[in-house]
């Protein structure tokens, strides 16, 4: 009987240097993959229970496999404490690799804390496929906000093909119509930011059309960098609304911050 010879591993290069590991960078220039971004204050992480079932999720999707969450934790932690920033910028990716997946994590510096920049933003009929995936290879949404920011704008906002307001390019968008906020409800991403605020605050989730828009009072943008009010969308303009960014800013500071990895020395993770 005859058997396949073993397949020959990749050879990559990089500015003419051959790649350290070429398997795994092949696998990540596969592009096929999906992720969690948070922000990492001494060790702890708001909403890491949403960050973790939304890897779990995706993996099972994407892989028809789990992805354990005391695993994650593990390489979470290691990869924070190893980089020596209790206080960063953290990124867990499971991308395709053969008949399995393989988990990477990134630790860079971390957001600057406090509200962020006011916002300009720009419609555009665009929606990312399997938008309620954290996914990789998110060509459209860059190209869409780059576009944006060219034309003097500072993120995109992206649309159906009948106007109905989905997410931002990077974040999601909520209105305020002074006494709820009003996220929409075409093709988005659950953002973990989003789910904490929505729980605190009053919220509703329903369709919203751009010729809506003027009958607002107020909006911002939310990811897990930043939290920021939204000045305009196209030619509807808005005031910041300070009480309103008061308010949502307050909510997501009472969020408590879980830990990575017990420090209790009982085994357990709170």
């Amino acid at each position: 009987m005859t058997t396949s010879p073993a397949p020959v591993p990749a050879h990559i290069e990089i500015d003419g240097v051959p790649a350290a590991d070429p398997g795994a960078l092949a696998t990540v220039m596969g592009g096929y993959g999906h992720f969690t971004a948070m922000q990492v204050r001494d060790g702890r992480v708001k909403g890491l229970g949403l960050h973790l079932d939304r890897l779990d999720r995706a993996t099972r999707e994407l892989f028809g496999a789990p992805l354990p969450g005391a695993r994650v934790r593990e390489l979470l932690g290691r990869a924070v404490g190893a980089s020596g920033r209790r206080d960063s910028s953290a990124r867990v990716y499971a991308y395709e690799h053969g008949a399995r997946f393989l988990v990477a994590v990134t630790v860079r510096e971390a957001a600057p804390d406090g509200p962020g920049a006011p916002r300009r933003l720009t419609a555009v009929d665009y929606l990312r496929p399997a938008a309620h995936l954290k996914h990789l290879g998110g060509f459209g949404q860059r190209y869409h906000g780059d576009a944006a920011r060219r034309a003097g704008f500072d993120e995109a906002l992206l649309t159906t093909p009948d106007g109905e307001v989905a997410e931002g390019a990077v974040t999601n968008i909520a209105f305020w119509d002074g006494t709820s906020l009003v996220w929409p409800t075409a093709p988005h991403l659950t953002g973990v930011t989003m789910a904490l605020l929505a729980a605190r605050l009053p919220s509703v989730h329903r369709p919203v059309k751009l010729q809506e828009l003027p009958g607002f009072r107020a909006a911002f943008v939310a990811n897990s960098r930043e939290i920021a009010p939204v000045t305009a969308v196209d030619e509807v303009a808005y005031p910041v609304d300070e009480a309103l960014m008061g308010r949502v800013s307050a909510a997501y500071a009472s969020v408590p911050g879980e830990k990575i990895v017990a420090s209790d020395g009982d085994g357990s993770a709170d």
